[in-house]
């Protein structure tokens, strides 16, 4: 099968030749159809993840149709459609999977980083980590689901319930909160690169209340603020735009130091968190949930081979919405 790997971190995706993987017993086979493209597999590229085992194949916004089943596998026939999201595998002892927080686990599996991932023609994954797909999505369509939704609701769930939301970077996975949030009845408050009415046009379009860039005062004091580019910077930035008791939350894996800020902007019981992995549950949730908005994802299919012109396209922020491989 072909696939495109990471040999070294900071360098280009290979396209390498290497045999169709057989499951184990807890294993099913997926011949890939679309894997996305996520700000995840560029700071893997980039080298900015720790203890990556080289070579990896990345991808971790998988789907594809069930190839071969493993001989304890439940749930799943010849033929299923398949998504695979980042939560490969989780130890089930720790502390964290005992007591139902199982994307804090002390020996996780990460699909695309520690586990191979979907820039394949075929993947094994783990059976139990693998999810029906809902019926009106198109395999591309399909695949951002798997992360930029997963993660953007994780996210939104932690930001609580209030109805003024800023949405700091917009990408992959702001593109799909924007439209949850404004089907949920808040106003999106979209922040974007200076400069970038694109990026600002396209929040519009998807029912954001107000865009502008990230350094811009919103026109009314935030309830929570969601940071998706992985900046630094934006969270004092976003501190000082939520109003005391606001919540500021940090949705990447990956962010830049951030800088010295004055206490005051913290005081009045605003809170930072930041948005680790996600859950099963995450999982059942949103795919349950995106149907009924309609989530509509935006997407710009490439080949598998053209993995790294992807990868050079979301960084350098000249994508609306995301980035999926086809095989």
């Amino acid at each position: 099968m072909k696939a495109m790997a990471l040999t070294e971190p900071g360098g280009p995706l290979v396209l390498v030749h290497r045999d169709i993987p057989t499951p184990s017993a807890d294993q099913i086979r997926i011949k890939v159809s679309a894997c996305g493209v996520c700000r995840t597999d560029l700071h893997l590229v980039d080298g900015e993840l720790p203890d990556i085992a080289l070579p990896v194949i990345p991808g971790h916004e998988i789907v594809g149709t069930v190839d071969a089943i493993g001989s304890n596998v439940d749930g799943f026939l010849i033929g299923d459609r398949v998504g695979v999201p980042w939560l490969g595998h989780t130890c089930g002892d720790c502390w964290y999977c005992r007591h139902e927080v199982e994307n804090l686990c002390d020996h996780p599996g990460f699909t695309g980083y520690t586990i191979d991932g979907g820039y394949a023609e075929y993947t094994v994954a783990d059976s139990r980590y693998c999810f029906p797909l809902p019926d009106g999505f198109g395999d591309v369509e399909a695949a951002p689901l798997l992360c930029a939704g997963l993660i953007g609701h994780r996210s939104l769930t932690m930001a609580g319930d209030g109805e003024r939301l800023g949405i700091y970077g917009f990408g992959a996975a702001a593109h799909i909160v924007a439209q949850v949030a404004a089907a949920q009845g808040r106003r999106v408050y979209a922040f974007t690169r200076e400069g970038d009415t694109h990026a600002q046009n396209f929040a519009l379009q998807l029912g954001a209340f107000w865009a502008g860039a990230s350094d811009d005062e919103p026109p009314e004091t935030l309830d929570a603020a969601i940071i998706f580019a992985p900046v630094g910077a934006l969270v004092p930035a976003a501190l000082r735009a939520v109003r005391k008791g606001g919540t500021v939350v940090c949705g990447g894996i990956h962010m830049s130091d951030i800088p010295a800020f004055p206490y005051d902007i913290l005081w009045g019981e605003r809170t930072v968190k930041s948005v680790a992995n996600l859950t099963r549950q995450d999982a059942i949730d949103f795919l349950a949930l995106a149907p009924t908005v309609p989530v509509k994802t935006h997407t710009e299919p490439f080949p598998l081979t053209d993995a790294n012109t992807a990868l050079d396209r979301l960084r350098a922020g000249k994508l609306s919405g995301a980035a999926v491989l086809v095989m």
